[in-house]
């Protein structure tokens, strides 16, 4: 780890009694910033939707997991009551034709006192709270039993009776809540139950989920599913704090559904949004690209839901015809069923609900009002196309969707596009604080004007280690060096906001129970109970919660070898002003600050510091803010002050200054 901070205690000490200078041009003309510059990317990774913010706690509920040995995936059969019986997955008794398969519980004795128990531990255990309710449903239907016409009785009796559900700890000893379902009877049924938990309960993640039958004969299960309060109170909705923590961050879009989630390893492995819609028994849910299988629980209207509740623009991604073990769909008449599949996607969303079939079928799944969209993108990093078919595959999806909706707004996302001028192309970032803090300014230089595309950085984060997780020793989220190197590279791409549109870090989630994490370092860590944001979370917040409409020239000498990343925005109306400084070094750091052209400064303003002892600080499940961010009054005495910036620290100073008319 010391390696990484080289640069940091590179710059120790200031040369001399030489102080570094912040010029800002308040007179000069202003670039606009983007007013949708911070946003968040997320994707099906580290078990960011099952498993995370998608807030169904039974794991495998439609028994569709796969299984390398004999066990099913997270279900198992308790017997220790004196029951006799067993348990296995079948394809005999479908649900639909999307859920084919269903557990066969065979109940060979069983009694009121001797109740056979199928278990499921969920995700890393079922999170019990106290006083809260949770809803149970499932699908269930008993053996009809086998009549014989001779003797005029039954071989096999049906089974009867009604089941027990309820939340226990691990082993059972303690149960939290329980309740009972209606009588069981030979056709699929839905049951919908609740379960309380008492006052008294104390929280624990290690709960399990229970099904216990008191009567000898077989059942089958489908689509058993319990739901926590979610946020808004949704059906099928999501985890509250993660949702909390979200708003948090002010995200002005949201680009989904991924990222490699988007493409699959396969082609049949992609996110197909059609296969989304609808009822959960129409959901047959696909392989994931992370070595673990989606639900889809989350499909196309709960991103858009989820876009709504943030208040945040959608970055739809439509596949392109190119998944990530490198098979691809040759530009011409093979593609056009993907570019129609994308074309039916935008109008499901944005058609009319009474002229347009798409648009009709999305009201009937109860969106009436068409979703409003203004930006789509093609394909995710296809740079790695090895064949090189992306110019000709976004040349065809552009023309088509350009002449149907000529107002939207169509992402390149990788820069081998020569054939169409995209209005925007998506760049990503993984890279070291070394590289970070020598490329400060990036895109300065970047060639600007209306021959050339507007940029997104839809992916970035500072890694110093592998992208994938190949050492459990480092922390699922990063430390403040990292922070800080995520800092100075916004204070880039906030000072060149009229090229970068939109930016957003990457991956946003991370599920830290063991196995739960595939990428080095993520934003926000959580386990099935309790959620924390990152180091490099508090970071974003301070630059997305403080930002203006313009940004000012400005201009910060320092001495040699020393670093202050920085950046300048205003809002033009009020004249509202933030300066942001990153101090990578483990000395204090004084700046003066010159206000030129300011004709009038508040006498007291806001200083927001994110600091720590040392840079391998951080946060985590047991120390959830360690380092966040410390709110103090700011003195103004005039155009031109000086500030004492606190080692290893990221600032935030807020205050007015007026000019002209």
């Amino acid at each position: 780890m010391k390696k990484i901070f080289l640069l940091f205690l590179a710059t120790r000490a200031l040369a001399g009694d030489v102080v570094p200078m912040l010029e800002i041009d308040l007179s000069a003309k202003p670039k606009p910033v983007s007013p949708i510059l911070y946003g968040l990317m997320t994707e099906e990774i580290n078990y960011s939707y099952d498993g995370g913010l998608y807030a169904e706690l039974i794991r495998n509920r439609a028994f569709l997991d796969p299984s390398r040995s004999k066990e099913i995936p997270n279900w198992s059969l308790d017997l220790k009551a004196g029951a006799q019986g067993a348990i296995r997955v079948v394809d005999t008794t479908p649900l639909t034709d999307k859920l084919p398969n269903s557990l066969e519980v065979e109940i060979q004795s069983a009694g009121a006192d001797k109740p056979l128990r199928v278990i499921n531990n969920g995700y890393w255990g079922i999170p019990i709270k106290p006083d809260t309710t949770y809803r149970v449903s499932f699908y269930v239907r008993g053996n009809p039993g086998t009549w014989n016409r001779e003797l005029k009785k039954n071989d096999v009796e049906p089974f009867s009776g009604n089941l027990d559900v309820s939340l226990e700890n691990a082993d059972g000893s303690i149960v939290y809540a329980k309740a009972t379902s209606p009588a069981v009877n030979k056709q699929w049924q839905k049951m919908e139950l609740t379960l309380k938990t008492g006052s008294d309960v104390k929280p624990t993640t290690d709960g399990r989920f229970v099904i216990s039958v008191k009567n000898p004969g077989k059942i089958w299960l489908s689509l058993v599913s319990l739901f926590p309060p979610t946020y808004k109170d949704r059906q099928n909705g999501f985890r509250i704090d993660l949702m909390e923590k979200m708003l948090a961050m002010k995200p002005k879009f949201l680009r989904f559904p991924g990222g490699n989630y988007l493409q699959g390893d396969r082609l049949w492995e992609r996110f197909d949004w059609k296969a989304t819609l609808g009822p959960l028994p129409f959901r047959s849910g696909h392989q994931g690209c992370w070595n673990y299988r989606s639900t889809d629980g989350m499909g196309l209207m709960e991103f858009m839901t989820w876009c709504e509740d943030l208040g945040a623009e959608p970055i739809l991604g439509l596949y392109a015809g190119y998944s990530l073990k490198q098979q691809y769909v040759e530009p011409g008449p093979l593609l056009e069923y993907y570019v129609q599949d994308a074309l039916d996607e935008i109008e499901f969303l944005t058609g009319d609900a009474k002229t347009s079939y798409w648009g009709a079928l999305r009201a009937k799944y109860g969106h009436p009002e068409p979703y409003k969209l203004k930006y789509v993108e093609i394909g995710n990093e296809d740079q790695y196309d090895k064949a090189g078919t992306y110019d000709a595959r976004y040349a065809q999806f552009y023309d088509a969707i350009k002449a149907r909706y000529p107002e939207l707004q169509v992402i390149a996302s990788c820069r081998a596009v020569k054939s169409r001028k995209p209005d925007i192309v998506d760049d990503h970032f993984y890279k070291k604080s070394e590289w970070n803090f020598k490329n400060l300014d990036y895109y300065d230089k970047e060639r600007r004007g209306e021959g050339y595309p507007k940029v997104f950085v839809g992916e970035w984060a500072t890694v110093e280690s592998s992208w994938t997780v190949k050492d459990d020793s480092i922390p699922p989220t990063p430390n403040f060096g990292a922070a800080l190197s995520d800092a100075a590279w916004m204070t880039g791409l906030e000072r060149n906001s009229d090229l970068v549109v939109m930016h957003c870090y990457a991956p946003l989630f991370v599920n830290v129970n063991p196995r739960g994490r595939q990428w080095s370092t993520n934003l926000i860590g959580y386990n099935n109970l309790e959620s924390y944001g990152s180091p490099s979370y508090y970071a974003w917040n301070l630059f997305a919660n403080h930002v203006g409409d313009v940004t000012p020239p400005s201009k910060l000498e320092t001495a040699e070898n020393v670093q202050l990343p920085h950046s300048v925005t205003r809002d033009s109306v009020t004249g509202k002003t933030f300066v942001k400084i990153v101090n990578p070094s483990d000395k204090p750091q004084t700046v003066r600050i010159n206000l030129n052209g300011a004709t009038e400064v508040g006498k007291t303003g806001k200083l927001e510091t994110l600091s720590a002892s040392s840079p391998n600080d951080t946060n985590s499940i047991t120390e959830p803010t360690k380092v966040t961010p410390v709110t103090s009054p700011l003195q103004i005495p005039g155009t031109s002050f000086d500030q004492t910036l606190p080692p290893y620290s990221i600032n935030v100073l807020e205050f007015t200054a007026k000019t002209k008319p």
